[in-house]
């Protein structure tokens, strides 16, 4: 969610030739990071269609059910790598002559700024009702609030923030036997910080915490202490990713075999080989657990290095696969401006399908639709096929924001 680092030239040319370099530096970008960013962005919208177009509810976990469960298992991958990237882009933003100082400033006011929007133009986008009192801190939230502490650990050590991280990722499942109860009037906090659950900052007002910061703030560190990564040449590059991606997505194999420590529930064996597998996989989003973010970041930084070029560019991919690429790196390159406007399409979609379905959408609007029993809903497969109109359908709008974006030179573009 965090712009990426546009570098920012200083010369006496005339404004005409100046705005051309910084165009022209603008699109100096790192692809590979795009092009895992627009992929999970696709895939983000596959969940939020079916939150609006199935009856599967908000959290299908039913392994008895392959295709709803897998639908949902494969969009895992996005919330954690969206975050890991905030925190690698954080680094890359400082690699252009800025000065620590620089970077917290626009890492905490890039925080704040997306705190307020989750609480407003987010909120607004999920429940298209202006008049709600419940509040859902989600992802934009956990990046936020992420961000803001983020500005403060930029000042440690990189290996610090590295320790920082991988304690907060690999040893935040020995808290999960707290309960927020336990700390009285000052529960709130655990729910913040840990623990799902709702708070009432003002009578009347109900935040509902579905994004507890750790770990996510865990994630976002790691991202950031894996910036230096970016430096080196290409080829030490992809080594030392899929080193890193093997290594986790192996760890998690491993540790989750043994049934000792990583997630709230233990994984059982069923009925049938695939079952069992599928409660293997079974892993705490809320928060994530040490395995659900193995589970995913593991195959994410794979996913980096299969990316990449000599140059950061897109590797593996010519012809027709490299058209492909470059048209999911459009939706990599605005993430933010997709993250809202899919959310209304999709809520708009679901209007018309409810208007020619059972004559009537009224009752879509506001904040419980997705808990209405009665909404009209469609197979599996009729998700997928409307899962692909709003992608396709985005496609131009997202293509022209990103070249809005990049022509633009006011200070106020990277916050958008």
């Amino acid at each position: 969610m965090i712009a990426e680092a546009d570098v920012e030239t200083r010369s006496l040319s005339p404004p005409r030739v100046k705005d051309r370099v910084k165009t022209a530096v603008r699109a100096v970008r790192i692809e590979s990071i795009d092009l895992l960013r627009g992929l999970i962005m696709i895939l983000m919208a596959l969940d939020h269609t079916r939150d609006f177009f199935h009856n599967s509810g908000f959290n299908p976990r039913d392994v008895t059910d392959p295709a709803l469960f897998l639908t949902r298992w494969i969009t895992h991958i996005c919330a954690p790598t969206f975050i890991f990237l905030a925190g690698l882009s954080a680094y890359l933003y400082g690699t252009h002559g800025r000065t620590k100082r620089q970077v917290s400033w626009f890492v905490l006011t890039r925080g704040l700024w997306l705190i307020f929007l989750s609480v407003t133009l987010v909120h607004f986008a999920w429940s298209l009702s202006v008049g709600s009192s419940v509040f859902v801190l989600q992802v934009i939230w956990a990046i936020g609030a992420s961000m803001v502490v983020l500005a403060g650990l930029v000042y440690l050590p990189l290996w610090a923030i590295a320790g920082i991280g991988l304690v907060m990722i690999f040893g935040h499942n020995l808290l999960d036997g707290v309960q927020a109860q336990q700390f009285g009037s000052a529960a709130w906090i655990w729910h913040v910080l840990h623990q799902r659950g709702s708070i009432y900052p003002v009578p009347d007002i109900r935040l509902i915490v579905a994004y507890p910061l750790i770990p996510w703030i865990g994630v976002m560190a790691a991202g950031y202490a894996l910036g230096p990564l970016y430096q080196l040449d290409g080829e030490t590059r992809r080594r030392w990713l899929i080193g890193l991606g093997t290594l986790v997505t192996l760890g998690f194999f491993v540790i989750r075999a043994t049934n000792l420590y990583g997630d709230p529930a233990a994984w059982t064996h069923q009925t049938n080989h695939l079952y069992t597998f599928m409660s293997f996989l079974n892993c705490e989003k809320y928060p994530p657990s040490l395995l659900y973010l193995m589970m995913t970041l593991g195959p994410a930084l794979l996913l980096l290095a299969l990316f990449e070029g000599p140059r950061h560019g897109v590797a593996l991919f010519e012809g027709a696969r490299q058209r492909i690429a470059q048209w999911i790196i459009v939706f990599g390159r605005v993430p933010f401006f997709y993250y809202v406007i899919h959310i209304v399409w999709i809520q708009v979609l679901a209007w018309l399908f409810a208007l020619v379905a059972v004559g009537d959408f009224a009752w879509l609007t506001g904040g419980n639709s997705l808990e209405n029993p009665a909404r009209p809903h469609l197979s599996l497969a009729g998700v997928y096929v409307v899962w692909a109109i709003v992608v396709i359908t985005l496609y131009p709008v997202c293509k022209w924001f990103a070249r809005l974006k990049q022509t633009r030179n006011e200070w106020w573009w990277p916050y958008l």
